[in-house]
């Protein structure tokens, strides 16, 4: 078999680390270019421990940059992208959202330009040897807004985003779908819904849970506590994505959630009862009397909750991580990580 290319941006994040690590020893022909400027946000120490380390080549490339884009695209010929680079906390983007506007929305822009140059010859004239193709769009559930008590997110569900975070993230899935029906550039876009797991980083809620109680500071939670949102372990949504990516047609779009609603205050309670058992605290606390509710963060969503059918019966896809296995694996990564650091 002859060996594939693959551009994954945002590699060293989240979600993309995993993926990599995943894809990785999934699939050690495809060779992987990992573009990533290394953010506040990113860690080079995501991608340690990779299966077939040669298989990765990391690109210090800022999205934006149009010319640095184009020069990469001029040295590779890509047999697929996935796109996971973005700004992504919300909290981030009530105070700076200029870096989100940029990123999420320039970035996807360039991005989707290079592919449709190197890929195409004219609308809906693919080149020859470009046929295979594929452009992958990863974006949130967060752009239809919010729910109440009941109903489901799904892939007709009207875009509705509230925060320049989902704002600038809506702007890009509709981006990447003008490229299919203008250009005829083979895309898809998966929606998903809260991402937890190891690699995360410790600015979101699960992370700042765990490095608040270890610490034996104050755990900070918005409100009452009482948003709900879908919880997803990303070893789950990174499986997810490479069914989309390998099988769904072009032009689709799914939502990739966890089927497992949750609100902010009864996973804090779940996590601090598994640091209790796992870690307790050197002065015999329970790690619960560390809660301490503050001032909600504007135009925070109620609640978010997936239907995850159609990916289920188009891919046969269904998460399989439950949410307290999940969590304790997460735990566990993050104190082994406090251990050898």
């Amino acid at each position: 078999m002859s060996e594939k290319t693959l551009l994954v941006t945002g590699g060293y994040g989240f979600i993309g680390s995993n993926f990599i690590h995943m894809l990785n020893k999934l699939c050690p022909e495809i060779h992987i270019v990992n573009v990533d400027s290394i953010t506040y946000a990113a860690d080079d120490k995501n991608l340690e421990g990779l299966y077939h380390p040669e298989k990765h080549e990391h690109k210090k490339i800022d999205l934006c940059d149009n010319k640095q884009l184009e020069q990469l695209f001029d040295s590779h010929s890509f047999d697929g992208i996935i796109h996971f680079a973005a700004e992504s906390h919300v909290d981030n983007s009530i105070t700076g959202p200029s870096a989100f506007i940029k990123t999420n929305i320039l970035g996807t822009f360039h991005l989707l330009e290079c592919a449709r140059k190197q890929w195409l010859d004219s609308p809906h004239e693919i080149k020859k040897n470009k046929t295979h193709c594929r452009f992958h769009h990863i974006s949130t559930d967060e752009v239809y807004g919010t729910l109440g008590d009941t109903g489901l997110f799904t892939e007709h569900t009207p875009y509705a985003p509230n925060s320049p975070y989902s704002a600038s993230k809506a702007s890009s899935d509709h981006l990447v779908r003008s490229y299919f029906h203008t250009y005829g550039l083979n895309i898809v876009t998966t929606n998903c819904s809260n991402n937890y797991g190891p690699r995360q980083h410790q600015e979101k809620l699960i992370p700042t849970i765990i490095r608040k109680a270890l610490s034996g500071q104050a755990i900070p939670i918005y409100g009452n506590g009482k948003n709900i949102r879908d919880w997803l372990y990303v070893e789950d949504h990174c499986q997810g994505i490479w069914e989309v990516f390998k099988n769904a047609r072009s032009g689709e779009t799914y939502n990739i959630g966890g089927n497992c609603e949750k609100d902010n205050l009864s996973l804090c309670k779940e996590i601090c009862q598994i640091l209790d058992q796992s870690h307790p605290h050197p002065e015999g606390i329970g790690y619960e009397s560390l809660i301490s509710f503050v001032q909600d963060r504007p135009g925070h969503d109620w609640r978010y909750a997936i239907d995850t059918s159609k990916i289920k019966k188009d891919l046969n896809w269904q998460p399989k991580v439950e949410l307290s296995s999940g969590l304790e694996r997460t735990i566990k990564w993050y104190l082994d990580k406090q251990i050898s650091s």
